[in-house]
């Protein structure tokens, strides 16, 4: 190999040029290393970049996640603002008078498989006396079965007891419409008391 010689431009002592003798080898083995710590660092600013990228990405999809998290407890708090009035007024108004009108009805349900099973034997139904006419009505559509009635002012006028051969069948609407309120009124006591946004 040839050797190269380069002039120092460093001043020396006495304003001496000084020539330093260098080979080819060495000069590519510093190109490489040059390149190599070169390539390195492209490397870790390239990783940096990137960590810092994804660090703003996560930063960004936890911001929107949480103003997700807001609309949706906006939105279902303003639902649950307008459809509150809704079931209370369908608890308290329409299903007493909705369960009014199929107590007759559930009274004939009742009745008619009870008295397949004892038939001949009479039933004594007791009930509130307010609803005397509904189930003297509810009686005569099952076919004149042998019922005898028994008014009980201590009864609610959803509730409507059937004894028959020493068994007894329930309706007790009254019992039911009371914990259909009040489940309703649990629902929105609960969903008022949740922690907002979270």
């Amino acid at each position: 190999m040839t050797s190269l010689r380069l002039e120092v431009f460093e001043s020396a002592g006495a304003g001496e040029a000084e020539t330093v003798v260098t080979d080819l080898d060495t000069i590519e083995e510093a190109r490489l290393a040059a390149y190599e710590q070169g390539y390195k660092a492209g490397w870790e600013d390239a990783a940096a970049t990137q960590a810092d990228e994804q660090d703003r990405l996560r930063s960004d999809v936890a911001r929107n996640l949480q103003a997700l998290g807001f609309t949706y407890h906006e939105a279902r708090s303003h639902v649950m603002g307008g459809v509150e009035p809704l079931l209370r007024e369908l608890v308290g108004h329409v299903l007493p008078a909705l369960a009014e009108r199929t107590l007759g009805p559930m009274i004939v349900d009742m009745l008619l498989p009870l008295a397949r099973e004892a038939a001949g034997s009479p039933a004594v139904m007791t009930f509130n006396p307010a609803i005397r006419d509904l189930v003297e009505a509810a009686v005569t559509a099952a076919d004149g079965l042998p019922v005898q009635l028994r008014e009980e002012p201590s009864l609610g006028e959803g509730q409507v007891y059937l004894r028959l051969d020493g068994r007894e069948a329930r309706l007790d609407l009254d019992t039911t419409l009371r914990r259909i309120l009040e489940a309703t009124e649990e629902f929105f006591t609960l969903s008022k008391q949740e922690t907002p946004h979270g």
